[in-house]
């Protein structure tokens, strides 16, 4: 990556990354060198996100041929597009617009979108609390405290800030008591606490946390759905061989159902085959909201 395009990328993000790693060699050629996967803050906990993932990368691994893998869970959706983009990561479950971010700078490649509950979608939701009267969004809002994600999060950031800006025409910074940088789970369980009144997140979040008990569903209410997103790509590094991507993509593709069940977290059922222009719809709002510049621009 030239100096240039990563200075670009840490403009983008807003953070600060490390000095970009020498590229490291395709697997097949350097069996012995540690697979390194990634995964963003999907769960409450690193650990928890770490337990629920693990059998997943273990399957790829092995299948690849690399048993011995480094899974590094971020705390934060931008970090996991700087790790990819600094040549820290070789493969990497990422969000949709954490992906777009990173292929942007690195040129790394989505070669799958996961399934959950059978659907190769997802969408961004605005939670608030429940006795809130929220007649008309965001009209009904306006001056009450709201939490975005951080801003590598697609449904914490990105939508909810495409559709403040370029829909409702508002800005979110003064429209509302605004704040950002939180993680999903922190923003269910502000509104459900009622320290905040708005807070952004995604669907299957909140479905994950009801179910676990960690928020009753009469704590939050939805008073906004995005239309659907693209779920989570999985990317590979564009230093990897194309003989390792075909058998990732080719491993992923192969789940069934009952080995989702056992190796996926719950509710995740497969993978359907995607590219980057699968994500055409996130890249888009990435450049309407000026963090990504135009092709050629």
């Amino acid at each position: 990556m030239s100096e240039r395009t990563r200075r670009h990328f840490l403009r983008t993000l807003g953070a600060a990354a490390g000095a970009t790693m020498a590229l490291p060699l395709p697997l097949h050629a350097q069996t012995r060198r540690r697979l390194r996967v990634g995964v963003g803050p999907f769960l409450p906990t690193a650990e928890d996100t770490r337990r629920a993932y693990t059998p997943f990368f273990t399957h790829v691994a092995k299948q690849l041929g690399a048993p011995d893998f480094q899974l590094d869970v971020t705390t934060d959706w931008a970090g996991l597009a700087v790790a990819m983009a600094t040549g820290n990561l070789d493969l990497a479950w990422m969000g949709p617009w954490g992906y777009v971010l990173a292929n942007n700078a690195s040129g790394c490649q989505a070669i799958a979108t996961v399934r959950y509950d059978d659907r190769p979608t997802y969408n961004a939701i605005i939670v608030a609390r429940p006795d809130l009267k929220v007649g008309k969004f965001p009209d009904d809002t306006r001056g009450l405290s709201m939490s975005f994600a951080d801003s590598g999060s697609t449904s914490g950031w990105l939508v909810p800030t495409y559709f403040s800006r370029e829909v409702w025409k508002i800005d979110p910074k003064t429209f509302w008591k605004y704040n950002e940088g939180a993680s999903h789970p922190a923003n269910q369980m502000a509104v459900a606490s009622g320290q905040v009144d708005l807070a952004t997140d995604f669907d299957r979040n909140r479905n994950a946390m009801i179910a676990a008990g960690r928020i009753k569903p009469e704590q939050t209410r939805i008073v906004w759905t995005s239309p659907d997103l693209p779920n989570d790509a999985i990317a590979v590094s564009k230093t990897m061989s194309a003989a390792d991507i075909a058998t990732i993509q080719r491993v992923i593709l192969a789940l069934t159902l009952d080995e989702a069940k056992t190796l996926l977290p719950p509710r995740y059922t497969g993978f359907s085959q995607a590219t980057h222009a699968s994500y055409a719809t996130i890249e888009a709002a990435g450049i309407a909201v000026g963090r990504l510049k135009r092709l050629g621009g």
